[in-house]
């Protein structure tokens, strides 16, 4: 018989034994715990400054990259859906940007900050855009050629005021003498355009027709046709029109136009418009525009491309122009003539008085190599019809016709240039508006303005719905 030791029962030691198996697992069990927490502690200290690394990268890649995706959202997708994020296309997008923004934005001697907030760069004349040309590299300025018979220059004080039209003056500074200045155009302004490819360029229009308007844009014109014509001049009447979309515009021009009105389409185009998309605000600005084939490929806006030649130190194309003019108060206009040089056969421009611009080189056309066989004056709006109803983006004042001076916006004083080089007046002047019950126009001669006419509206309202 197996000896027990005393005061032990068999049970006891049974359950002492099992209890003892027990604490040992759960020692174990403790001391493999705190094992996998030590390692688990070990793995974050070494892996925490990769964690940082990386925290870092995401913080800096946010603070580049959403300005971009931003843009593109509110371009491609306006109904804020969620859209995938491509760095490589983002990145890719501001390298052409900034290659662009290069190659149109030369060098300056100097830097005149506008009260807009424009920069205003001095550019020595023969560096400008135009000159990059391959016909025109390596060549200056032209002198100003003969202008048209019956034409009267203003001299002096009244002068120097007509130069003094746009808000940068304010500054009191002036470009130096063999500098032209050129608005500069910024990262910003060419985010903002419907695709790099066609920054500074309106929308393509094919198969144009003058007695009716494209898809999305409206017009209320004077205009003449059936002969040649060699220029145009107007006074200009200038407002501060409400444009209800950031992709639609407000202008009021004048055009020179040959061609058959389809993909030959050639225009030079002179004078005042609202863009917020191509300037970043709603300032009424100076501009000039030039196509050779209906706004496809060819020419642009203002200096914006290779074309247009600048020859005035104290213009600048695509500024602000100040002052403006008011309801029922003090009006303000500014006077344009566009003629065919007969010498050289380029198209010059000129603003008030005897303030040459510059000029469009003959060779950048083909029609308009010849002559105009139509001159148009007036406004023209863009309707994108938001929300399937038509816009309220305003032409000229924002008030129709019938409410005449002081409120409805003008043309006055129209002429053409004739195959003498004479300026004489219109001989059949027609008016025409697209959309009366939005925009409209009505003519008369009187022997102050010669020919002129009332135009514009309000967009939409309860007859233009």
């Amino acid at each position: 018989m197996k000896k027990m030791e005393v005061g032990v029962h068999p049970e006891s030691l049974h359950f002492y034994q099992y209890s003892t198996r027990r604490r040992g697992r759960r020692e174990y069990q403790r001391r493999q715990n705190i094992s996998v927490e030590f390692s688990c502690s070990w793995c974050l200290v070494k892996i925490s400054p990769i964690i940082h690394f990386f925290v870092f990268f995401l913080l800096v890649a946010s603070s580049l990259f959403p300005p971009v995706l931003s843009e593109l959202e509110r371009k491609n997708n306006p109904t804020n859906q969620t859209q995938s994020f491509h760095p490589g296309e983002e990145l890719d997008k501001l390298r052409t940007i900034r290659g662009h923004l290069d190659r149109i934005n030369k060098t300056p001697l100097k830097t005149i900050q506008s009260v807009d907030g424009d920069l205003i760069d001095c550019v020595l004349a023969h560096q400008q855009p135009a000159f990059d040309h391959p016909l025109l590299k390596g060549q200056k300025p032209l002198d100003a050629p003969e202008r048209p018979k019956g034409y009267e220059e203003r001299k002096g004080k009244s002068k120097m005021m007509e130069e003094s039209f746009q808000l940068w003056h304010l500054t009191g500074e002036t470009c130096p003498e063999g500098t032209i200045p050129i608005r500069r155009t910024t990262e910003d302004d060419m985010m903002r355009a419907s695709s790099v490819s066609r920054f500074g360029r309106k929308p393509p229009r094919r198969h144009v027709r003058r007695d009716s308007s494209g898809a999305d844009h409206e017009h209320a014109v004077g205009y003449v046709s059936g002969d040649q014509y060699y220029g145009a001049k107007a006074s200009i009447n200038v407002w501060s029109p409400r444009v209800a979309n950031p992709y639609e515009f407000s202008l009021s021009q004048i055009w020179l136009i040959s061609g058959s009105f389809g993909d030959d389409l050639n225009t030079i185009e002179a004078g005042w418009q609202v863009s917020p998309e191509l300037y970043g605000d709603n300032y009424p600005r100076f501009f000039t525009y030039w196509t050779t084939d209906a706004y496809q490929t060819t020419g642009c806006y203002n200096l914006l491309c290779s074309g247009f030649v600048q020859t005035n130190s104290r213009i600048a194309i695509g500024a602000a122009i100040s002052p403006t003019s008011s309801y029922r108060a003090g009006q303000f206009d500014i006077t344009l003539l566009i003629w065919k040089d007969p010498k050289h056969g380029n198209w010059w421009l000129e603003f008030g008085s005897g303030t040459l611009v510059g000029y469009w080189p003959s060779f950048l056309f083909t029609h308009l190599r010849e002559h105009a066989s139509m001159v148009q004056f007036g406004g023209e709006i863009v309707n994108s019809r938001p929300d399937g109803f038509h816009t309220s983006t305003q032409m000229g004042s924002g008030h129709f016709s019938r409410e005449g001076f002081g409120k409805a916006s003008y043309f006055r004083n129209l002429q053409i240039v004739d195959w003498d080089n004479s300026l004489v007046p219109l001989p059949n002047l027609q008016v025409l508006a697209d959309h009366p019950n939005c925009y409209d126009i009505r003519g008369g001669v009187n022997n102050v303005w010669g020919n002129y006419f009332y135009y514009g509206g309000p967009g939409r309202n309860v007859r233009c719905p």
